[in-house]
């Protein structure tokens, strides 16, 4: 057997991108295609017409093709929620290759066209949910309680995703009671739990909330 390397695409002319960007079109009867449909139908890889063309929706009009129209429209708490759901799954930061489906409702596209890069994305992503870091510890009790708002509970019963993503991730996205992980085993559903019960006094902060995989957090509530 004779071993070859794959073409060089970064030597490919910008009309043979542009060419294989209408031949997918054809092929799926479309006036559009998304990258997720170039990466699955192309004879190259989108990043190489993000490369060469500076964004999708050049490469697409240079092609004579509709721009995507859903993806601008996403909002962008969606996205983020989006990739705290995929964070969780994997137990670490996505990489590159990994946001697509069925592992991530959007494609990486998306975040890099909303973004300007995928770079730039996951940095967005990080300051949004660290926002939420500094209004939720027991400091934050303190100043609430020295504004002397009168109320039984200073914080709210619901935990928001940007907090669960917090709490999951100083847990290391791990169940504090039994250690697993859909990193490790798909099958795994966390939550994120009051240690002490919001129903006894418990505040939804930092400090009061822990990750429990679904079976754990059952027994806890069977307990209480």
């Amino acid at each position: 057997m004779k071993f070859e390397l794959d073409d060089y695409n970064r030597n490919v002319s910008d009309e043979s991108l542009i060419e294989d960007l209408k031949v997918v079109a054809k092929k799926l009867n479309k006036d559009s295609v998304t990258r997720e449909e170039y990466d699955t139908n192309g004879k190259y890889h989108s990043t190489t017409q993000l490369r060469r063309f500076g964004s999708w929706f050049d490469a697409l009009k240079k092609a004579g093709l509709q721009k995507t129209r859903t993806s601008p429209n996403v909002p962008e708490e969606e996205l983020f929620k989006n990739l705290e759901e995929v964070w969780i799954k994997l137990g670490r930061q996505p990489r590159y290759q990994e946001v697509q489906k069925p592992l991530s409702k959007f494609h990486v596209g998306t975040y890099e066209n909303r973004f300007g890069g995928w770079r730039k994305a996951l940095e967005r992503f990080v300051e949004y949910v660290n926002s939420e870091e500094g209004a939720t510890s027991e400091e934050s009790i303190k100043k609430i309680e020295r504004a002397e708002f009168p109320a039984q509970h200073k914080t709210p019963r619901t935990i928001n995703w940007r907090l669960r993503f917090i709490v999951m991730r100083r847990d290391n996205f791990k169940c504090k009671n039994c250690g697993r992980s859909p990193a490790t085993d798909p099958t795994i559903i966390l939550h994120v739990d009051h240690i002490k019960a919001w129903a006894n006094g418990g505040e939804t902060v930092l400090e009061n909330l822990q990750t429990l995989c679904s079976k754990c957090n059952i027994g806890k509530s069977d307990l209480e």
